[in-house]
């Protein structure tokens, strides 16, 4: 079973709805989901938000955060989380950010990727730094992404994490 697939099942179960902002990736995550029979249902939508500006207009980043510390950080990563929770009216958002490279952008290299997921307030961050092309960077950030999800859900109450 794939992790978008776990995904799914773990939300129906428990009667949550997550959705996506997503920078990096593109829109994979959000596929991922919606490549799940029965995703109708916990999906409330995905934001691609590629541009800064639209990640401070579209989802609610900060912006100085941005122009201080440009996107690629876990703060962003962490404010698409609630932001797409937030602007989708989800119990559980996501968030991802990052360079996929070839080349480093932002004076990160290709591979730095931050990944957030969310629940009532809570977020999880995860940094990483990952190797191999353009689209496997994005696969591997997207995996990322919804694994750090299913980790928030499996905690429940005792998720723990960030405030931002």
């Amino acid at each position: 079973m794939t992790l978008a697939a776990q995904a799914v099942a773990v939300l129906r179960g428990t009667g949550l709805t997550v959705a996506t902002a997503e920078s990096l990736t593109g829109g994979l995550v959000t596929a991922a989901l919606v490549d799940v029979p029965g995703s109708s249902r916990v999906l409330r939508g995905g934001i691609v938000a590629y541009a800064p500006d639209v990640k401070a207009r579209l989802v609610g980043v900060d912006e100085e955060l941005l122009a201080a510390g440009g996107p690629v950080q876990a703060e962003v990563a962490c404010q698409l989380a609630l932001g797409a929770a937030r602007a989708l009216g989800a119990d559980c958002g996501l968030g991802t950010t990052g360079v996929a490279g070839p080349g480093a952008a932002d004076g990160h290299p290709a591979g730095t990727v931050f990944v957030a997921a969310s629940r009532a307030g809570t977020v999880r961050v995860r940094g990483l730094l990952l190797a191999g092309t353009r689209a496997a960077v994005r696969r591997a950030a997207a995996d990322a992404a919804l694994a750090l999800l299913l980790g928030l859900l499996a905690d429940g109450e005792q998720a723990g994490g960030w405030r931002c």
